[in-house]
């Protein structure tokens, strides 16, 4: 694995596919969180809120993103994190992971950011600020 200051603009960092995305992740992520919504992790619950079934936390979303800069972190940090909720992510979906460096400056790289589910559809896309 490179370092993250040898990126260039226009590199990406190798992709990371998850495991289908199962209810115990989702009970667990909600006792984690704090988020107990039902749509999360009760199928009666989703389906009452016109869902057709239940469906991830974004912030579980989010979070796993993160996930791709761990390889990084004996060199910097996560500075700044925003991101757009793009699709739903429902029980089974398989994520890919995916960053790819939109800007260099001497202290911070500018990263574009997406999860794409297995369709190739994007579920959350944004912009990452990584600190050396």
């Amino acid at each position: 694995m490179n370092r993250a200051a040898d990126l260039q603009i226009g590199e990406s960092i190798p992709e990371l596919q998850l495991a289908p995305v199962t209810r115990m992740d989702l009970i667990k992520y909600s006792g984690a969180s704090g988020d107990f919504n039902p749509i999360h992790t009760i199928d009666e619950e989703a389906e009452k809120a016109g869902l057709p079934g239940i469906i991830a936390h974004g912030m579980w979303t989010m979070g796993n993103l993160a996930k791709l800069f761990t390889p990084f972190l004996e060199e910097g940090f996560i500075q700044d994190y925003s991101i757009r909720f793009k699709g739903m992510v429902f029980l089974g979906d398989v994520l890919t992971l995916k960053a790819t460096v939109k800007e260099k400056h001497n202290k911070h790289l500018e990263f574009t950011v997406e999860a794409v589910n297995q369709s190739g559809k994007p579920v959350i896309k944004g912009d990452l600020v990584f600190s050396i």
